[in-house]
């Protein structure tokens, strides 16, 4: 327990040291073709030069297949037993993968002159039939279909020439051309039996055939542009969707953007599904649409037999699952969220999260699966967010001139607009909430002013119509666009940050009594320092500080006392676009143009941690509530969901210099006990080359050390000796340890084969490294040869008057050719060179 103590003392003090990336929500459809696996575990889907798998419990993408040529993908097909998937590019190159491993298996180029449009497998997982200029066919193949009674041998295409064709493929015959449609075939759906078929267009009808006498017998007004049909299942009770009977029933998906049900035998429509209401896109008067133009508008429609679903794609390119026999919604993915623009946890335990797109749309992710709920009400682009802090309340702003606060149910987490707000001139670019009570909230626009809204007190609990909000006050604040604004922790205090260089303090209640009720902002102060635009502004949790970001790319620290810069933290190279404090204050949060997010130690003025997980602007930066993650959203469309590891990295690096520690005891008892391969191999798997050369000095160093170094080491396996040669070429670039590494790749080069070597990771590199200092250490040694033969040979000639014999160990050279000193005597004594 003491221990535990110290450790999370320790943690306090030295705050965050680093955030792991631990969930990514990112593009993985753009449109195209979309397929779902037979097991109904898994979602295929186009995306540019890649098909994304998508697993549907976890909403995450599991395998990507890629294109080597980067061009685009046209088509794809997954057979029925969910084995093979076969791809088609831009370059009419055919791919079959297997998609689990993510390898492509075989390769061919296709016979068609034109990219493929379609393709498709036969029940039996055998035969693959792409859209092409078939014979007797003028226009581009877009549909394409087997007869799903196999024994048949059919097949069935459509074509911009809006007939349906009917091949027999023993022949490759066109049995029949079925005519009904005057408009583009868009879908084929068939009842189980293969008697049956349900044809849908863009012609806004349906019709129904009998493929026995391969006529109509019936055609169904839909009134839309139809892109996909399904058919019910006759065994199952639908009655909440207005199936009444047995006869055959079939959902359509189009231009309106909701499924409806549909009885074949009356031509009437049983139901129609009812979506969250929207108001009409700005520029759209008295709200009329067109065919197309509705965002929400259904591209495909597929049907999951086994667990009784349907899933419906948009035309922006979300993809939602829905549960038989209510329609009810179960599960929706955004394939697609364009730039992302603020991003904020949201829910009590922070599992959820609030995202502000390139779009009118709020999107409301559930972390755990991916899911998506999209909330509709404002009319243009929401420009930001903010979440009171108890999680379940949050506002939007956005380019409609409004303001609107939602709420979260706690048990369900569905998300409802309860109030709404819109009395400013021009667009509102930023949003908070009160600190310590749902009580109010300030917005700033880009009409330079800063307004007040009061809540009502039963905000939490309001049920039924929406709330309207009315402004309690509005300040001029700034002579340029307001960026951001922040309330104070005890919410008496506002800060407003805008393009005209300055943020600014304001008191919430009037002078000499703050936070009165019904008064206006009053100007406390101006902070000056910024040499462009302020992005963010935000107030220390602890301190009287103030925290602002600007675009010229500094992030500054100031007194809420005189209003001075405390601080200037450097280090973005663009504009920084958010900041928020952590640790309990201590440190700071920045993001940037620069697509890093970096963490700041106040105390220090030092980054300690740099973030590279986006590659366009990081718009949107929270941290969660306990400091323990945090959520980071970019222009790239890219959503980073954080963790705090620095306590998992901190008990890691514990256990490792433990672990250390226990293995060079444990390598000391092995070199004492002289048991040199088991210390060689633990040297080397400690990745230690100095102590690997310790252990090789006192291999050689011992009795026999030349055959107990080639034993030793012709028993090390392959890795420990790829390593060994590793390290031989440190070793061979010191004249104190090049003896030692010679030594070493003497065995090597003895014994193993110049193939075999060769085979080593990097062997060839370290081999080049090798050769030049080898050369250098023989020059070396070569002429430290020469010398000393050379003093030999004179030792060998010389004469030492009146001495008979002088050893090495009296004399000593006194700095002339012909004078040694005389040691037991203390006296120089002359040397006479011989006459050779």
């Amino acid at each position: 327990m003491i221990c535990t103590c110290k450790l999370n003392n320790s943690l306090a003090c030295n705050g965050l040291t680093n955030y792991a990336a631990s969930n990514k929500i990112e593009p993985f459809y753009k449109g195209g073709k979309v397929q779902i696996s037979k097991d109904e575990k898994f979602i295929f889907c186009t995306c540019g030069s890649r098909v994304n798998i998508l697993e549907i419990s976890t909403g995450k993408i599991v395998h990507s297949i890629e294109q080597d040529d980067q061009e685009d993908i046209t088509s794809f097909a997954l057979s029925y037993d969910d084995e093979i998937l076969v791809t088609a590019s831009r370059a009419l190159l055919l791919k079959q993968w297997d998609w689990k491993q993510a390898q492509c298996t075989r390769s061919w180029r296709a016979i068609h002159t034109i990219p493929i449009a379609s393709m498709t497998f036969d029940p039996t997982s055998t035969l693959l039939a792409t859209g092409q200029l078939l014979k007797g066919v003028h226009e581009l193949v877009h549909l394409v279909h087997f007869h799903p009674d196999m024994s048949l041998l059919q097949l069935f295409s459509s074509s911009a020439d809006c007939g349906i064709r009917l091949w027999d493929l023993r022949s490759s015959l066109c049995l029949c051309v079925l005519q009904s449609h005057f408009s583009a075939v868009t879908s084929l759906a068939f009842t189980a039996s293969g008697d049956s078929m349900v044809s849908s267009g863009r012609d806004k009808i349906c019709t129904v055939w009998d493929l026995k006498t391969r006529t109509a017998t019936r055609t169904v007004p839909v009134y839309e542009a139809v892109e996909g049909v399904a058919l019910l299942p006759e065994d199952q009770d639908l009655s909440q969707i207005g199936v009444q009977n047995h006869d055959l029933h079939f959902i359509t998906a189009g231009s309106k953007g909701v499924l409806r049900v549909w009885e074949a035998s009356t031509s009437r429509c049983v139901y129609t599904q009812t979506l969250p209401s929207a108001t009409p896109p700005a520029g759209k008067e008295g709200g009329e649409t067109h065919d197309g133009d509705d965002p929400r508008s259904l591209t495909y429609l597929l049907t999951m037999g086994a667990s009784h679903r349907v899933a419906a794609v948009t035309a922006e390119h979300n993809i939602t699952l829905y549960q038989l026999p209510a329609l009810s919604t179960q599960q929706q993915f955004v394939g697609y969220n364009d730039e992302i623009l603020d991003v904020k946890f949201l829910g009590k335990n922070d599992s959820h999260i609030v995202v502000a797109t390139n779009s009118c749309q709020l999107k409301v992710f559930e972390l755990l699966t991916n899911s998506c709920q999209i909330l509709y009400g404002h009319t243009d682009t929401v420009l930001s967010l903010d979440v009171f802090k108890k999680g379940l309340l949050f506002a939007s702003c956005a380019k409609d001139k409004s303001v609107r606060v939602w709420r979260m149910d706690e048990d369900s987490g569905q998300v409802v607009c309860v109030a709404q707000g819109s009395s400013h001139a021009n667009s509102v670019g930023c949003i908070t909430f009160s600190r310590m009570k749902e009580s109010f909230l300030v917005s700033g626009s880009q009409d330079c002013t800063v307004k007040v809204w009061d809540l009502p007190d039963n905000i939490t609990t309001t049920t039924g119509d929406l709330v309207g909000l009315s402004a309690r006050v509005t300040e001029k604040a700034h002579d340029k666009d307001i960026n951001s604004v922040a309330v104070s922790p005890n919410d008496k205090l506002l800060a407003s940050g805008s393009q005209d260089r300055m943020a600014k303090l304001w008191s919430l209640g009037a002078p000499g009594a703050p936070g009165a009720p019904g008064a206006g902002p009053a100007l406390l102060g101006v902070f000056r320092g910024h040499k462009r635009g302020v992005w963010a502004v935000c107030f220390s949790p602890v301190d009287q500080v103030l925290a602002s970001s600007s675009a010229d790319g500094t992030a500054k620290l100031w007194s809420l006392q005189d209003y001075s810069c405390l601080k200037t933290f450097e280090g973005h190279d663009a504009s920084v676009l958010k900041i928020v404090f952590v640790s309990r204050g201590t440190q700071l949060l920045t993001s940037g143009s620069d697509g890093l997010v970096k963490l700041w130690t106040i105390k220090t003025n030092e980054c300690v941690k740099t973030l590279d997980a986006h590659q366009d602007k990081v718009w949107g930066l929270h941290a969660s509530r306990q400091d323990h993650k945090m959520v980071t959203g970019s222009a790239d469309s890219t959503i980073t969901i954080w963790d705090d590891v620095t306590e998992v990295e901190q008990a890691e690096e514990q256990a490792k210099q433990e672990d250390q520690i226990l293995k060079q005891q444990e390598l000391s008892n092995l070199l004492h006990e002289k048991k040199y391969l088991k210390a060689l191999g633990l040297a080397i798997s400690l990745d230690q080359p100095h102590t690997v050369l310790t252990v090789i000095r006192a291999i050689r160093q011992s009795e026999d050390s030349r055959d107990l170094l080639e034993r030793t080491l012709l028993k090390l396996r392959l890795d420990q000796k790829e390593s060994l040669l590793r390290y031989c070429a440190v070793w061979n670039t010191n004249a104190r340890s090049c003896l030692d590494a010679q030594a070493v790749l003497q065995v090597l080069l003895t014994h193993l084969a110049p193939e075999e070597l060769l085979q080593y990771q990097g062997a060839r590199g370290h081999l080049e490294g090798l050769i030049p200092y080898t050369e250098r250490h023989m020059q070396r040694i070569g002429r430290l040869l020469q010398s000393s033969m050379f003093i030999d040979y004179m030792w060998q000639k010389m004469r030492v008057t009146g001495s008979s014999s002088i050893t090495p160990s009296k004399i000593v050279n006194y700095g002339h050719l012909n004078q040694e000193w005389d040691i037991e005597n203390e006296s120089i004594v002359e040397i006479q060179m011989g006459p050779d």
